[in-house]
């Protein structure tokens, strides 16, 4: 196996100084199966790396391994990183998935389909320095729903300018011909969102074969049953990478002030604009966002983000702070580069 072909750049290349590089391509309780360019090899890891409190390997990461290719003794720095504020009480990062190029949110036109969770993975997204892409997966039951299929996509693309916007139906392929096109050789794509929205489906249409298991969402509220329960990679036919994540019942963000603003630029922008500088856009005179008629849900969604990752960095402790604020100011310097004209900023 090539490494330029499941990834490998200059970026990794500089930080490797001995030992085997290799892919993580799963993980299960500690241990990980590695592509390098020797094989497939099954790791675990040292000792040393089981009681520091260091990087710990996920799915997508770039390691190095020991001579004899058994043991992990390093992750190297990623270049993306996904991952949310682990769903319990305690304040603590959980990592789903690193050097993602472009994250594919797959939401499902039936009563999965919510705009405020979009927003939250779209805040996500942005945070984890990966290009966002937003799936509106079953669109041959449009017309069944009594949905404006157009409608929903423009609707859809306005909760952040320049987001890609892309309708299909895994069921009868229709439109999973774009994904692709999304991606350039070696470059890795993660497909993100909740239960019973189709993802293990996609993958299975995309790889043409039954490669995840599926199950029938139910009729009551279109919710899924958990059917990827582990993280892996795949290599695609035309030489992208995919990984499938298991459905997310909460979207709890590990993410910085300035990610919520990216997302929201609208209304960002217009706050500029406000009489007076600390504004909380909650009827105050002059407010300008409240004067621009934007969507109450939307605002109150905007400003419930805006608390909430305040509220984890007064929570987390200093050095995470500055490394949430660092990741976010670092996106692009060596993160996804999108192909073609589809990117909302060309990097």
């Amino acid at each position: 196996m090539n490494l330029q072909q499941i990834g490998w750049s200059d970026f990794f290349q500089s930080q490797l100084t001995t030992g085997i590089p290799g892919r993580v391509a799963s993980a299960n309780h500690g241990r990980f199966l590695i592509w390098t360019e020797a094989g497939d090899v099954e790791a675990g890891v040292t000792g040393a790396m089981r009681r520091a409190r260091g990087l710990w390997p996920a799915v997508g990461d770039w390691v190095v391994l020991r001579e004899d290719g058994q043991v992990i003794v390093r992750v190297l720095a990623r270049r993306t990183l996904i991952s949310r504020k682990q769903p319990e009480r305690e304040v603590r990062e959980q990592v789903l998935a690193a050097n993602v190029d472009v994250l594919f949110i797959v939401s499902g036109l039936d009563k999965d389909y919510n705009e405020r969770r979009i927003e939250r993975f779209l805040v996500m997204a942005h945070e984890s320095g990966a290009r966002p892409v937003v799936l509106l997966n079953k669109a041959d039951l449009a017309e069944e729903l009594g949905l404006d299929l157009a409608e929903v996509i423009a609707r859809t693309a306005q909760l952040s300018p320049g987001v890609r916007v892309l309708a299909l139906s895994a069921r009868s392929e229709h439109g999973l011909d774009a994904l692709p096109a999304e991606l350039g050789p070696g470059q890795t794509a993660a497909l993100i969102g909740s239960s019973g929205v189709g993802k293990s489906t996609i993958v299975n249409r995309l790889l043409g074969d039954e490669r995840q298991s599926t199950y029938a969402v139910r009729a009551a509220d279109s919710r899924g049953r958990h059917t990827t329960t582990t993280r892996e990679l795949f290599l695609m036919p035309g030489g992208w990478l995919l990984m499938d994540l298991p459905g997310l019942r909460e979207v709890q963000l590990w993410a910085g002030t300035g990610q919520v603003e990216e997302t929201f630029e609208d209304i960002q922008a217009l706050a500029g604009s406000c009489r007076f500088r600390d504004c909380a856009h909650g009827g105050e005179p002059g407010c300008a966002v409240g004067a621009a008629g934007v969507e109450p849900a939307r605002l109150a969604n905007y400003l419930k983000m805006q608390r909430e990752v305040a509220h984890l960095e007064r929570r987390i402790d200093p050095g995470q702070a500055r490394e949430t604020r660092a990741r976010g100011k670092a996106r692009g310097k060596e993160g996804a580069k999108p192909t073609g004209s589809h990117s909302r900023r060309e990097e």
